[in-house]
């Protein structure tokens, strides 16, 4: 059967937007505070993946809800199944939007949201692909899914549940990541360093708090400091904003001098792309004569975690000549005079280097500081041979309908869904060259690329289950 591509996937246009308008439209941020029995991760992340699986419904296709936390959308049948892993959850928007990041906007041939980019566009977009199989009739010869989590932002829960109930799929992509292919993920460790409560007399930290998720590089830092000299303070804020390519505001309050920096959040798989808010301000604060923990929390900070993405000053920076380096995102960081200190950090790491190693690198650094290190999450590397069948053929139609003959596989820092397959790669749908506004104000996405994606995502699921 020939099918043009390109053109079923233009004729999908209206219908796509008017889908992806209203996923966009749910505020799907995983939200444990208001977690029930109905809704275990909050409602936000349920009701986008339950409008997923509506979409399956309204179409003809299988569908299945487990446990309000993942959900799949089925077509075929066979011993056999072919999966695409989405996720139906988003980051918190943050601050510096110029749009509703919860209502769609179409600009310049662009659409604006939370999501448009990850992964509700892309999953959409696998969706239609699926649906260009259905509406012209072919049968494929297994089982195919796409399955939706809730919380790939964060813990997994849901795709790991998935695993938990239900047989690992043979193969499969996830519709996370960029094009041409991604047929390898770093490991990925978290770790919290604590700090006691112990302050000053003649300057205070009555609070610091900076980022959102260890998987963002944080965008803004706030301090409430207590000192004898506000005006001293005042203008050595003044010097360091002209020194360093950040904006922030300070005043006098009833409570102390208020602080915020402005710096730039991204994506923890390159911390290079953001500016970190939070160790500037601890940067800037260092040059004041804190005492007890709030000093040893701000000196952690500014003198082995600052502007070092690689982690070399703590001695963790590793290279493996197939999955490159190690890098460290500075997460979130918290300090109150009642509860203490803690700074969450991120590590994408390639093989050659472990988890562990990571960690004794990491309470070296922090013992000199008296803080205190405890790891809360690891996935280990992940690798697929590049002469996997499954490689080779979503490169080949990767390279057919986009006519880039030379791309390659490559290997990121950042982790999908896809790595919980043996036989699993990140697969679009971001194009090179696009800007990559992942985890960032004003996320955005081509109404084109997405329209293309859909193209190849259609023509793959075919090539991989039916031809």
């Amino acid at each position: 059967m020939t099918i043009d591509w390109k053109q079923q996937s233009q004729d999908y246009r209206t219908d796509y937007l008017n889908d992806l308008k209203e996923l966009i439209g749910i505020e799907s941020v995983r939200d444990d505070e208001h977690a029930t029995d109905e809704y275990p991760l909050g409602e936000g992340p349920t009701k986008a993946m339950l409008k997923f699986l509506s979409f399956g419904e309204r179409d003809g296709f299988v569908t299945k809800n487990i446990d309000n936390i993942v959900g799949y959308i089925e077509y075929g049948s066979g011993d056999q199944t072919m999966a695409m892993q989405a996720h139906a959850d988003v980051m918190p928007a943050g601050d510096g939007w110029q749009t509703n990041p919860f209502e769609m906007t179409e600009k310049d041939g662009n659409v604006y949201g939370r999501g448009t980019s990850d992964d509700k566009g892309p999953a959409l977009a696998a969706y239609y692909g699926l649906k260009m199989l259905k509406d012209n009739g072919i049968t494929p010869k297994m089982k195919i899914r796409l399955i939706v989590g809730t919380d790939e932002e964060s813990h997994w829960t849901g795709m790991k549940h998935y695993f938990e109930v239900e047989p690992e799929p043979t193969f499969g992509f996830s519709p996370d990541a960029e094009f041409p292919l991604i047929n390898g993920e770093k490991g990925n460790s978290t770790y919290v360093t604590t700090f006691g409560n112990a302050n000053g007399e003649e300057i205070t930290l009555k609070d610091f708090t900076s980022g959102l998720r260890p998987n963002m590089v944080p965008g803004n830092a706030t301090a409430l400091v207590e000192t004898g000299d506000n005006e001293g303070m005042v203008d050595a804020f003044t010097k360091f904003l002209d020194t360093n390519s950040l904006s922030g505001d300070i005043k006098a309050t009833n409570e102390g001098i208020a602080i915020h920096l402005i710096g730039k959040a991204a994506h923890a798989m390159e911390p290079k792309n953001g500016i970190n808010a939070g160790t500037y301000l601890a940067k800037f604060l260092q040059q004041f004569a804190f005492e007890g923990d709030a000093k040893h929390f701000i000196d952690f900070l500014a003198s082995d975690l600052h502007d070092d993405s690689r982690a070399t000053k703590i001695g963790a920076n590793h290279v493996d000549d197939v999955m490159g380096e190690v890098t460290m995102n500075v997460g979130i960081m918290r300090f109150n005079a009642h509860d203490g200190g803690s700074i969450n950090t991120n590590f994408r790491y390639p093989k050659g280097t472990s988890d562990k190693e990571i960690l004794t690198q990491l309470e070296a650094a922090a013992r000199k500081h008296h803080g205190q290190v405890s790891e809360t999450d690891n996935m280990v590397p992940h690798y697929v041979d590049p002469d996997d069948p499954i490689v080779k053929t979503l490169m080949n139609v990767y390279e057919e309908q986009s006519g880039d003959h030379d791309a390659k596989p490559e290997v990121v820092g950042g982790g999908t869904y896809a790595r919980l397959m043996k036989r699993g790669v990140a697969f679009g749908a971001l194009f090179p060259g696009t800007q990559d506004t992942m985890h960032q104000a004003n996320e955005f996405q081509p109404i084109n690329d997405l329209l293309k994606a859909m193209a190849i995502y259609g023509q793959s699921i075919y090539e991989l289950t039916a031809k």
